[in-house]
């Protein structure tokens, strides 16, 4: 049985593949592992791929989402997206790494999102 904080993160996860969606995203992958770490979205536009990590929190007790991108972190992101980018090997558009932040309680109608394009740019 998933935990509290693992049964909030799937919701986060939901929520902002809905968002991009919505959007004109196309979700390619979800949860996909490389030996860097986990890639949360893979989407995809007319511009190309986009890495996607989601940070969700039910409140702002332990600091806001998006400051769980940590430098460590985010050298996880990039190795990950490249090693996923090399595994394709002959993927020929653009690329980015960005990052969603989630607040609000599983099922709760409108939970707040913000999207941070680009964000290791």
């Amino acid at each position: 049985m998933p935990s509290n904080k693992q049964r909030l993160g799937k919701w986060g996860e939901n929520v902002a593949a809905s968002y991009l969606s919505v959007r004109g995203f196309e979700i390619v992958a979800r949860n996909v592992r490389t030996p860097y770490g986990e890639i949360d979205l893979v989407v995809k536009n007319w511009v190309g791929l986009v890495f996607v990590e989601v940070k969700t929190r039910s409140s702002d007790a332990f600091g806001q989402p998006e400051q769980a991108i940590h430098s460590k972190k985010r050298e996880h992101m990039l190795q990950s997206a490249e090693y996923y980018l090399q595994e394709l090997k002959d993927y020929p558009g653009a690329w980015r790494i960005d990052v969603i932040a989630v607040r609000g309680e599983p099922d709760q109608i409108n939970p707040e999102v913000m999207w941070f394009e680009n964000a290791l740019a």
